[in-house]
């Protein structure tokens, strides 16, 4: 099979490895075949089919729970969740709940409650395994023997579909207040205190009541199979439009992108094939997020019934397939130098203290890859500032601490620092072990797109040396790692940390608890992307930098809505908080892994903040609501007996995010030498103030037809225009106001 990149020389050459091997040469790197010492092993996804055995295990996904626990925990499908269990199988339609903290706020909950339960009349199910998964639709078999009994979930589906032999027995969660009526006689709809729900028996079936919680469906010969559904509303309407499609089960789902460089837009495809059980209707209910059918002109009329959902409304649409269009907004790897003299010297100075300190500056906390990652950006980002100031000096001095550094890694011969293939699961992992990252394959993406980011950064610099048959294999190995493009391969899953219909990553790597899958650190996803399109473009791989930009604009559009609802159509009342920090399948908090701090709880999804953040400034009011909130949520932490420590902790970051609405202010609050966070430099922030300061603020209504690009607009009109050429020949940008730039290769172009 043709692979999606062949530029990725390690899945090529991973199958013709020989099982003694110690090591697989990736270039002038390496990756060990076993951990060393103690070190441990990834963990094993052993509740999978034996088709699925054979590919790398979908870790990271709003269904993993699944593959890793003999008891899986509550799956979240939005709007259904579901659960198999020893006996059978659940489906709920989660209502809300406000839970309050000891935060003194509130945490929203859609949890898996009150379910139905399924059960095979005349056998005791199997284990659970996943016996399919497409890009967005799961198939769950509990079949004993030639007993079937197969479920199929899907992200946003109002139906869990089952086929199954013999009767079914329906366990209620409590008396139902009373049958919905139908003239259907295959529809079972009860109605309980606090949701409602239907079931859709094949023609033939006979429902008989067994008790108050008990039912049973008889089911007829040869016709094995029904869906339930919750029910939005008890309306006969809905009740007839969600009984129109319930016999139209779906088999595939399949998510394609496509980038458009002269318009900057993302168009990404959603499609559905399906199986039509009984009738002549093959057309599926398709239930779409908010980041799908806001402002989407493109998308076909919708039914006008929607489902209430952690994520907001989830609007059906009757259609196989649908598309959503994203605009890429860009960035340049760098800004250009402070050129007024006074600002210009300070500058100089904060620069050379920030040199002297750059071989601490890189590993400070952790010992491990995220901390390491993170120490490396932390340094080309210097390594930037020094070189557009032009003291060329310092930044060869930095360029040379950072090639040592990675090389020692990436060499595969320091048996503490490094990297592991691990050919059973499909991953790669890293030592020494930080955040669960191997026992549980947490933030892979956090932490391998720092290293991606900082060797894109390098190979600006030094092409030769980040080439494949040097150093840049191990970074294109880290990439198919988090993000790779191939479907069903045995190296490496599909897209390990992205959620295409949901439209962001998860960074659980197991699925643990019952809240479902998460993510905190929004902004750490968004560097890792940025990361993917800037090696892309420096290495001439268009269909690398392309996945970067549909997962880059992609996540952003997510960010926007489930993270900071800038749209108003997610937070209920109920939530007073301007952004939620951890957004779980079955609950939104704002709170963080390893504090209630309100700084760190903003800052989160915030860091690291470089010149691809400029997405933030997209909504400048919201960014004024969200810093205005910090004073008063600190205040609540007071008044709970709690500090901060140190009282201005990371000061630096939110200077910075606040320049991207009022650059004069964020100057005037940032303390030069005040704390600073540990993935960033003094010299870093304040070159990044004072050039928004001069440059303005981010103006997202201006596109370019190329990769590097940038747009800033100040507040009396003035629009600073900056394009960056990874090239080797002059490239001609066209702004989408009428304005042009020659750029020569490997310069960064500004002008006004």
């Amino acid at each position: 099979m043709k692979l999606f990149l062949a530029h990725f020389a390690l899945v090529l050459t991973l199958t013709c490895l020989q099982a003694s091997a110690q090591t697989l040469p990736v270039g002038a790197g390496a990756l060990l075949l076993a951990p060393q010492g103690g070190d441990k092993s990834p963990p094993q996804a052993p509740y999978r089919s034996d088709a699925l055995k054979a590919t790398a295990a979908q870790t990271n996904q709003w269904y993993s729970t699944l593959l890793f626990h003999a008891t899986p925990f509550p799956i979240y499908a939005h709007p259904l969740t579901a659960r198999p269990t020893a006996s059978g199988f659940e489906v709920s339609l989660p209502v809300k709940s406000v839970v309050p903290t000891e935060r003194k706020d509130v945490e929203i909950h859609h949890e898996h409650q009150s379910p139905i339960k399924f059960s095979p009349a005349g056998f005791t199910p199997s284990k659970a395994i996943l016996s399919k998964a497409s890009d967005w639709a799961i198939d769950i078999d509990m079949s004993s023997g030639q007993q079937q009994w197969k479920a199929t979930i899907a992200h946003g589906s109002p139906y869990a579909s089952l086929r199954v032999s013999g009767d079914v027995v329906l366990d209620l969660p409590e008396a139902a207040m009373h049958r919905i009526a139908s003239a259907d006689p295959r529809i079972l709809a009860l109605q309980f205190k606090d949701r409602s729900y239907a079931i859709f028996g094949p023609t033939g079936v006979r429902w008989e009541k067994m008790s108050d919680t008990q039912w049973r469906a008889h089911m007829p010969e040869g016709r094995g199979y029904f869906s339930v559904a919750g029910l939005p509303d008890t309306a006969p309407g809905t009740l007839e439009l969600l009984a129109r499609h319930a016999y139209v089960f779906i088999t595939d789902t399949r998510v394609q992108w496509r980038y458009n460089p002269q318009k900057s837009q993302v168009q990404t495809d959603f499609t559905v094939d399906t199986q039509a059980m009984e009738g002549t209707s093959d057309t599926p209910l398709i239930g779409l997020y908010p980041h799908q059918w806001h402002a989407n002109a493109s998308l076909p009329p919708l039914t006008g019934v929607q489902y209430p959902s952690l994520r907001g409304p989830i609007k059906l649409l009757a259609g196989k397939t649908f598309s959503t269009q994203s605009t890429y907004q860009g960035f340049v790897p760098f800004w250009p130098g402070i050129t007024a003299k006074d600002k210009a010297a300070e500058l100089q100075d904060v620069i050379k203290t920030d040199v002297r300190n750059a071989r601490r500056m890189m590993l400070e906390i952790g010992q491990g890859p995220y901390w390491q990652g993170k120490g490396l950006q932390r340094i080309t980002k210097l390594m930037d500032v020094a070189e557009q100031q032009g003291d060329l000096a310092a930044r060869d001095q930095l360029l040379a601490l950072l090639k040592s550094r990675i090389e020692q890694w990436f060499s595969g011969k320091d048996r503490k620092t490094y990297f592991h293939l691990d050919k059973q699961l499909g991953t790669i992992t890293s030592y020494p072990e930080e955040y669960f990252s191997v026992e549980q394959m947490n933030d892979h993406h956090f932490h391998y797109g720092y290293w991606i980011r900082a060797m894109a950064d390098i190979a600006l610099r030094d092409p030769e040396w980040a080439s494949q048959t040097q150093w840049g294999g191990m970074v294109e190995a880290l990439i198919a790692d988090i993000a790779s493009p191939e479907r069903g391969g045995k190296n490496f899953p599909f897209l390990r940390n992205f959620d295409p219909y949901e439209g962001h990553s998860w960074a659980s790597g197991v699925g643990l608890g019952a809240d479902g899958n998460n993510q905190e650190s929004s902004s750490e996803a968004i560097n890792a992307w940025a990361g993917l399109i800037q090696w892309g473009e420096v290495t001439g791989n268009t269909r690398l930098r392309d996945l970067g930009i549909y997962l880059y604009t992609t996540e952003i559009e997510a960010i926007e809505h489930y993270w900071f609802d800038v749209h108003g159509l997610v937070f209920p009342p109920e939530y007073k908080n301007v952004e939620v920090s951890m957004v779980f399948g079955g609950k939104m908090a704002h709170n963080t892994w390893w504090t209630d701090e309100p700084r760190q709880i903003k800052g989160i999804n915030l860091l690291p903040i470089t010149t691809a953040s400029t997405y933030l400034g997209r909504h400048p009011r919201y960014i004024e609501r969200n810093m205005a909130a910090l004073a008063p949520e600190m205040a609540l932490y007071a008044s709970r007996g709690k500090y901060a420590n140190p009282p201005d902790i990371w000061q630096d970051i939110f200077a910075k995010y606040l320049a991207l609405a009022k650059p004069s202010d964020a100057l005037a609050q940032w303390k030069r030498w005040g704390s600073f966070e540990l993935g960033d430099t003094r010299s870093h922030a304040l070159h990044w103030m004072l050039s928004l300061q001069a440059m303005g603020t981010p103006d997202p209504t201006v596109t370019a037809n190329t990769t590097f690009y940038s747009v800033f607009k100040t507040v009396q009109g003035e629009k600073t225009y900056l394009a960056f050429n990874a090239g080797k020949t002059p490239i001609d940008v066209v702004f989408s106001d009428g304005k042009q730039l020659r750029v020569a290769p490997g310069a960064l172009t500004r002008e006004q």
